[in-house]
């Protein structure tokens, strides 16, 4: 069994929206941080990312067509019938099901990128093992929300915070 573990890595407003209802994110980098925020730190502890199709599309329209984790393995989930690209394999099977495959392999961490409906179903399966929230400080009143109103119920275990200027992060082990 492997010890590979999913991490919820995200940065969130202070009233808990990870975009607006517009999808846009330029409150985010109007929030003055420090270097990258710890990304390069994180991103080294991963080898996987899995995302929604919605999250894909989004990177692909704002990164021109340049996809950013061209070292990682990919995994898009999506009902659509999409034609597996060089970097990126599309899946329409279970988040369960999926995930299990992913944790039986050797390998570092796997990273749930977003978007808000595939982190509701990660969490309605209680299949995510930490959760990394870096919140800014800014109001943005509506949008998409980190969590949606779900029937779950997990408990979390503090694990530390560490400031990036305004950016406060927040790390949490799931308690199982």
């Amino acid at each position: 069994m492997s010890n590979r573990k999913v991490l919820l890595f995200i940065a969130t407003s202070l009233d808990g929206f990870i975009a607006t209802k517009e999808e846009s994110l330029e409150w985010l980098f109007k929030v003055e941080g420090e270097g990258d925020n710890g990304y390069s730190e994180f991103y080294e502890t991963i080898d996987t990312i899995v995302m929604g199709r919605n999250t894909y599309d989004w990177i692909m329209k704002h990164e021109q067509e340049n996809f950013p984790y061209v070292n990682k393995a990919c995994y898009v989930f999506t009902n659509q019938e999409r034609e597996n690209t060089e970097h990126v394999t599309f899946v329409n099977d279970k988040v369960i099901d999926v995930t299990h495959k992913l944790k039986q392999q050797a390998g570092k961490n796997i990273w749930v990128v977003g978007g808000g409906q595939l982190i509701h179903e990660f969490i309605k399966e209680d299949l995510i093992d930490e959760m990394i929230i870096t919140v800014a400080p800014t109001l943005i009143g509506q949008g998409i929300p980190l969590f949606v109103e779900g029937d779950f119920h997990l408990e979390l275990s503090f694990l530390g915070t560490r400031t990036f200027n305004q950016f406060v992060e927040l790390h949490y082990e799931v308690k199982r």
